[in-house]
């Protein structure tokens, strides 16, 4: 028997078609049989991945008088957040209102028309030590609807008058200043870890947007701690559990402060960040493992997370066979079984598995020598391990595909493609680039998410800019002006669909979306940078390359808008800190007139990668395109005798145009000057 779920394409609501509870998805056929049966409504929301959720699907929401309670009392909504950010948002930031605290599963009550009055997140079968039944839970909220309506009624107006003030909050107009970044920078070292790099301790997060935040400061100002925390970061948990050792990625997060027990869960945007992270370490301090770990990072999304189309699946489960991360551990007898000798003796010392079980009675690997560099032969035991692994049975894959996670992973391909020098993976960029567009547009509108010959969903804010900022790399790896004709039709069509001009605010769903109780604008970076501010980022970027001050303008009272904060709640807002810097930088552009698989061409651009500069501009151009875009940057631009030719333009001055990298290199490295 099943549900109405099994009609949807997320892989999270398939999993609970076959409960027995008569979930609706989210939608006005669930809302108006509350109202006609005068029931409130439980909204359940969760992702494919989550573990927790997992755990109440089996005790709850699989249990048969468990269920027949929750369809005698209640209309029931299961959401799936990856699909659906504007809703887990608005109830989201309920549950953070009503206790100070969120997470997922996310359980919250409804009244018939929406506004939220309870909430919490994991409930239990049985009652267990202070946290109340799932049961009891559901019996006291129906008894209080049925009985205390009045009470309930007030609950439900007080909180939601709250959620409209706040995304209604009028914002500052403060001018943008070094000395902001000077705060948050210190806000940052303040919460670092110097022990085992990262910020605060359990659960530890990787942060990635802060560090890279730091990059850029580091670059700006020459604060040498700035950089001494990213790289110690980096490096520790490049050596912890949360690492994959044998097949590349991150896990979530890591539940102790050191990075050695992971929440096995792997996300696309998790290591599309991470890569990105890495990568900018590495062109840094040209540390050969920081470039060794982004390599890896790309090739375990290119593997297990892409689709033969070319785009990217969401996410790999915690759990295979219901236990989670039994996929990834090991037991010391297993590893001498598959390599015996020498060989296991090698990679148990490489690999931690010398002591006693770091994890349920069996070995994460991890490197206790964080620096330690692998030989061949090590790498050879690894591949060994790996075909074994491989032969267990593998966590679930959430194979729908997002707009917004993909651009993240574009972006990054495309920004290691071009730095590194592989066309393997600039090519794997610009072909997932083609197919979101072509899966995601079919009719103009972006959409936020496919599956199964189905997009549906009309693209939020983080899709627009996520994309944005990944066509615009996307052209800088390949040189096709292709990319940035989209990359500027989206920009316009995100500030008709998002930007609100009299509340000098980008919010997250457009004005063709449906009516929600609020329409909800979050400005923070969580696991991946907000709406608001890759969009801002987007602006800048695309004004640089357009000539377009419109772009930049409101790129600019964007960052006024969030000034304030930034200093205060650092960690919250590392993408915006980047933005920051990107907008205090002086302006520098790079043209390269050439064929990027050309000799002379490829030549110019290892020059040009040899530095660290983020900041900068960078805009290709094969001679005699038919297509070029249309940019004060590219007028008069041809080359020196038939060669590849660049141009270096910087604080409104520009060099000599050149054809050789030496040259070039030189005028890079003032680009990457302190200031």
């Amino acid at each position: 028997m099943t549900n109405r779920l099994i009609h949807e394409t997320s892989p999270y609501l398939l999993q609970h078609a076959q409960n027995p509870v008569d979930w609706f998805p989210w939608g006005e056929e669930a809302f108006a049989k509350a109202r006609n049966e005068n029931k409130p409504v439980l909204v359940s929301i969760g992702y494919a991945a989550c573990h927790w959720c997992h755990v109440m699907e089996h005790e709850s929401f699989e249990d048969e008088p468990i269920a027949a309670k929750m369809n005698e009392l209640f209309v029931s909504i299961k959401v799936d957040r990856e699909e659906r950010p504007d809703v887990d948002s608005i109830y989201m930031q309920a549950l953070m209102t009503m206790q100070g605290q969120g997470g997922w599963p996310l359980n919250v009550f409804l009244m018939p028309d929406g506004r939220p009055f309870y909430g919490g997140t994991y409930f239990p079968q049985e009652d267990r030590g202070h946290m109340p039944s799932w049961p009891r839970v559901l019996d006291a909220v129906s008894d209080a609807f049925q009985n205390r309506l009045s009470m309930v009624e007030q609950n439900a107006s007080t909180l939601t008058e709250t959620l409209r003030n706040s995304a209604a909050a009028e914002s500052p107009d403060e001018p943008v200043k070094p000395e902001i970044a000077d705060a948050a920078y210190q806000a940052l070292a303040s919460a670092f870890d110097p022990m085992n790099g990262g910020f605060g301790g359990a659960p530890k997060f990787p942060s990635t947007m802060p560090q890279e935040f730091l990059l850029r400061y580091h670059l700006r100002t020459g604060t040498p701690h700035a950089l001494e925390m990213v790289t110690h970061s980096l490096t520790q948990m490049a050596a912890g559990g949360i690492y994959d050792h044998l097949a590349g990625g991150f896990s979530r997060y890591s539940t102790d402060n050191r990075w050695l027990v992971p929440h096995f869960e792997k996300m696309l945007y998790d290591n599309a960040l991470l890569a990105s992270a890495y990568l900018q370490a590495y062109l840094v301090t040209g540390e050969p493992r920081f470039r060794e770990v982004t390599e890896e990072t790309l090739d375990y999304l290119l593997e297990d997370l892409s689709h033969t189309n070319g785009g990217f699946f969401s996410s790999m489960d915690a759990d295979s066979e219901g236990i989670e991360g039994k996929y990834y551990v090991w037991a010391a007898d297993e590893i001498e079984l598959v390599l015996g000798g020498d060989d296991a003796s090698l990679l148990k010392g490489a690999l931690g598995v010398g002591g006693g079980p770091n994890f349920e009675g069996k070995h994460i690997l991890f490197r206790p020598d964080a620096t330690h560099d692998d030989d061949e032969r090590l790498k050879s035991l690894k591949m060994q391990l790996l075909e074994v692994r491989e032969r267990r049975v593998p966590p679930a894959t959430d194979d729908k595909i997002l707009t917004s996670w993909n651009g993240l992973a574009i972006r990054t391909l495309a920004e290691a493609g071009a730095a590194l020098d592989e066309p393997r993976l600039r090519e794997a960029a610009a072909r997932a680039s083609i197919t979101i567009l072509q899966l995601m547009r079919p009719r103009g509108r972006l959409l936020r998410t496919w599956k199964n010959d189905t997009a549906h969903l009309l693209g939020y804010l983080e899709d627009y800019a996520h994309l944005i900022n990944a066509l615009i790399s996307v052209h800088a790896a390949t040189f096709d002006h292709s990319w940035l004709h989209v990359a500027r039709d989206l920009t316009d069509e995100m500030l008709e669909l998002f930007w609100d001009e009299a509340d000098e605010c980008f919010y997250d769903v457009g004005t063709d979306h449906e009516q929600l109780i609020v329409r909800p604008r979050d400005l923070f970076d969580n696991a991946v940078p907000s709406g608001s501010s890759s969009a801002a980022e987007a602006l800048l970027r695309m004004g640089s390359i357009s000539g377009d001050d419109r772009y930049t303008h409101i790129a600019a009272r964007l960052l006024r808008s969030v000034v304030p904060l930034l200093p205060r709640v650092a960690l919250g807002f590392g993408n915006w800190l980047k933005v920051l810097e990107l907008y205090l930088a002086e302006p520098a552009e790079v043209v390269i007139v050439g064929d990027p698989m050309e000799n002379d061409t490829r030549s110019l651009l290892q020059a040009l990668y040899l530095g660290y500069q983020p900041n900068r501009t960078i805009v290709g151009m094969r001679p005699g395109d038919p297509d070029l875009f249309t940019s004060p940057l590219l007028t008069d631009r041809g080359q020196l005798d038939g060669a590849a030719t660049a141009y270096v333009c910087k604080g409104y001055r520009c060099e000599l145009p050149t054809s050789e990298p030496s040259v070039l290199a030189d005028q890079i490295s003032s680009l990457s000057a302190t200031g």
